[in-house]
């Protein structure tokens, strides 16, 4: 399952220490608070060694499947994501651990890379159902995974331990049912026509997928 898939903005290729640590660990550390490590069980990573070691760490094992996010042209590592629970047999996935640094949040290579994982996912090895939780206090997560499509589907209370404290797990997820009309919306909203001269959107992701929550709700 590791494989290598290409968009517009970005790439995203298998985490590798020698490729990928020093500069991800850069990237990272522009955040001097280290709040994009708050809600993940590892991090903040005091020094580039600490975080190659992480890295080696996750190259040696088949779930999660961890992959570099690069920006393009450059090819320039500046985030992580990850397959997990993986069960092929029942055709279910999830993704997670995602490590944004600053130079890749709030762009539109962000959402790109969770579409390229997406479609990869139900197109390519045709999973049934594409999950996503998160920590019910993790709102910026929460809010995006309703804007990429993801349907609420409750709250598993005290489901984790993390950094020391209960956590409860808010749970979205996409069927392989739900994903021809995500993917056209996405795809809608990707297109290089939707971004103005500056990079800036002319319509929200959100209002691609208005006319399916109006149907669903209305």
């Amino acid at each position: 399952m590791r494989y290598q898939f290409e968009g517009r903005l970005c790439r995203l290729e298998p985490l590798r220490a020698d490729a990928h640590a020093v500069t991800l660990h850069d990237e990272h550390i522009v955040e001097k608070e280290g709040r994009n490590w708050t809600y993940l069980s590892y991090g903040p990573f005091d020094s580039a060694s600490e975080y190659r070691a992480w890295v080696e760490g996750r190259e040696l094992i088949d779930d999660p499947i961890f992959y570099a996010i690069l920006l393009l042209p450059d090819s320039r590592p500046v985030g992580v994501a990850s397959y997990l629970r993986i069960d092929a047999k029942m055709g279910v996935i999830e993704v997670g651990h995602l490590s944004y640094s600053p130079a890749l949040q709030r762009t539109s290579a962000s959402p790109e890379a969770l579409y390229l994982m997406m479609r990869h996912a139900f197109e390519d090895l045709g999973y049934r159902r594409y999950e996503w939780k998160c920590d019910t206090h993790n709102h910026p997560s929460r809010n995006a995974a309703l804007r990429l499509g993801f349907r609420f589907e409750g709250i598993f209370a005290q489901a984790v331990v993390m950094k020391g404290r209960n956590r409860d797990s808010a749970w979205y997820s996409i069927t392989d049912r739900e994903w021809p009309e995500v993917r056209s919306a996405l795809k809608r909203w990707l297109d290089p026509n939707n971004f103005d001269a500056d990079g800036q959107q002319r319509v929200r992701l959100e209002s691609f997928l208005e006319a399916r929550e109006k149907r669903d709700w209305g």
